[in-house]
């Protein structure tokens, strides 16, 4: 990579809003904070997803770099894994102290191993400045990040006691819902006021108020299932919920890339688990076969239940499960279904009920839909939502019923504003706005990315858009790159993803103007020169030259191209 000269030309800045401002939708005023969301530019800068009913999700095609890209991502961990090794030899060899926990001391074991704790020590250390960096305020349009430095290469930090106003591209606010002014707010702290900031215990004590029922019918009703059970953390739901559906007798399939709390929970079932590879229905289906015909271990006899896990929206890879062929394999070789929404319900499908509502599919044929309120609804906790038989066993026999702390009364409130306001009870036509907003903001950076030579992978219509970056040296030089110029973006590494394919994770908000995305778009344009990002093999579908639009050519084309088929565009 080239050395970058940053006074060779004008840093961009994210357009910003200062104080409220008023916006239309369908006749109903209502004012927003325009820092923390931004308002609707154009009636064009709307978009209803549609995928055809019926139809199955198509394969993604994976756009890989060049050979050159891989061998020198390979090269380069070589180097750092070398140069690691040699300094934690010499460093014990010349008692530094900066390796003493490597060694025995005075008797005592040493605190590392050298090779085990290697990568969080010699590789995660040098990039610490990109993660975990402290925000206040609302993770809305803008969000406030605080300023700080390290003289010691990240062993501690200093802050100054400034801070820096950043165009967010790294919070789960879909649906912009995480505001400090408008209809959840309010509800909130009208919570407050009225039923306190604690239920009282857990939810099978005295941890029950009306308006944990009220949640879990509006949240039932919204995804189409007959009963709803919610918990006060998203990861302790999938953590807890398998070991009241499956046990040892049973069979769990689970997709490749599943969440880790969707491993944790299942291990803790102790059912024997299968895994298959990503998206792969063939895959599933061969093993499916091989596993019913063999049965239990030893025993060979039936599996008292078999079940497979899948992700509606995967947040690594922005692909969704393949729901259609899911729900063929399904009434073919009659197991059940757990799909883990935490990402897609609220951001996919046209009126926001996550893949069933995007697939034009009847929820009944799903039986368990799990989903979290962390990341559309602006607000905390999860659910499990399925038929009544299942919701009453989870009550008696989950530990997050038994144990766990219930949600709070300003939490509920929160979610049951964002539900209502998506719904259209409250505000009629601004979840529907938002939704739109979303789906048009999602297709246009994605394809604004492409058309400049950026690797992205995933599916259109996903609000998240992983850009590769493949090698280790460029998670801190972009996301050091992006934070200059005031947006906040979000790396991830191994063991996140596999070793080789780091990559910047932008999660899109409805919360952004179109303003705001070129803004992005341009200073993506810029950083390139020097950090060398656009690595596509991608060609135009006509012209058969590799995709390097020029960014003012592709800003001007997006807002009509967002509408149409990208398999008809270039």
């Amino acid at each position: 990579m080239g050395r970058r000269n940053d006074d060779s030309k004008e840093k961009a800045k994210p357009v910003e809003e200062k104080g409220d401002r008023a916006q239309q939708t369908e006749g109903t005023q209502y004012e927003l904070n325009a820092q923390e969301f931004g308002p609707l530019e154009s009636k064009k800068h709307l978009y209803i997803q549609r995928h055809p009913p019926g139809k199955e999700l198509p394969p993604v095609e994976e756009d890989l770099p060049s050979l050159f890209v891989y061998i020198s991502t390979y090269i380069s961990y070589l180097v750092l894994i070398i140069i690691g090794h040699i300094r934690d030899f010499f460093g014990r060899l010349l008692n530094d102290p900066a390796a003493m926990d490597l060694k025995e001391v005075d008797g005592y074991a040493p605190l590392f191993s050298d090779f085990d704790s290697f990568y969080t020590r010699r590789l995660k250390h040098r990039l610490t400045d990109c993660f975990n960096r402290p925000t206040t305020g609302v993770p809305g349009r803008f969000i406030t990040v605080k300023d700080r430095y390290s003289l010691d290469y990240n062993d501690t930090f200093i802050y100054p006691g400034t801070s820096r106003q950043c165009l967010n591209l790294s919070s789960y606010n879909y649906l912009g819902f995480a505001q400090s002014k408008g209809q959840c707010t309010d509800a909130a702290e009208k919570s407050i006021k009225e039923n306190g900031i604690h239920s009282g215990g857990p939810r099978a004590v005295s941890g029950t108020l009306d308006m944990h029922r009220e949640t879990e019918d509006i949240m039932a009703d919204f995804v189409g299932k007959e009963a709803c059970t919610i918990y006060s953390m998203g990861y302790a739901t999938n953590a807890n919920v398998f070991a009241s559906l499956v046990d040892k007798h049973c069979l769990v399939i689970s997709d490749e890339l599943n969440h880790a709390s969707i491993r944790f929970g299942v291990r803790v079932s102790k059912a024997v688990i299968k895994i298959f590879k990503h998206n792969d229905m063939e895959d599933l289906e061969k093993l499916l076969r091989e596993q019913i015909s063999q049965g239990q271990p030893r025993t060979h006899r039936p599996w008292k239940k078999i079940m497979i896990v899948v992700e509606g929206l995967y947040s690594m890879e922005g692909t969704m499960c393949n729901l259609p062929r899911l729900i063929e394999l399904k009434k073919r070789y009659k197991f059940h279904l757990f799909v883990d929404e935490a990402h897609s319900i609220g951001a996919m499908g046209p009126h926001g009920r996550g893949v069933c509502d995007y697939f034009s599919i009847d929820p009944k044929h799903v039986d368990v839909l799990m989903g979290t309120f962390t990341k559309s609804f602006g607000a905390t906790g999860g659910y499990i939502a399925a038929d009544q038989d299942t919701i009453d066993h989870l009550r008696v026999r989950n530990m997050g019923d038994v144990y766990a702390e219930s949600m709070s009364p300003p939490v509920l409130a929160q979610i049951q504003s964002s539900l209502k306001t998506i719904r259209g009870d409250v505000r009629p036509g601004e979840g529907e706005e938002r939704l739109r907003r979303l789906a048009f903001n999602s297709r246009y950076l994605r394809l604004g990315l492409r058309r400049m030579g950026f690797i992205v992978s995933g599916i259109e219509d996903s609000p998240i858009i992983p850009l590769m970056l493949y090698q280790p040296a460029k998670m801190p030089a972009s996301s050091r790159a992006m934070l200059a110029r005031n947006i906040a973006v979000v790396v991830v590494g191994y063991p996140a993803t596999p070793l080789a394919s780091s990559r910047m994770r932008l999660c899109v908000s409805a919360a952004l103007t179109k303003s705001d995305m070129d803004t992005l778009l341009r200073v993506f344009a810029e950083e390139e020169e020097w950090l060398e990002m656009r690595i596509s093999q991608e060609k135009g579908k006509f012209s058969g030259k590799r995709l390097r639009w020029p960014v003012e050519d592709v800003i001007a084309s997006l807002e009509d191209d967002v509408h149409k088929d990208w398999s008809q565009l270039d």
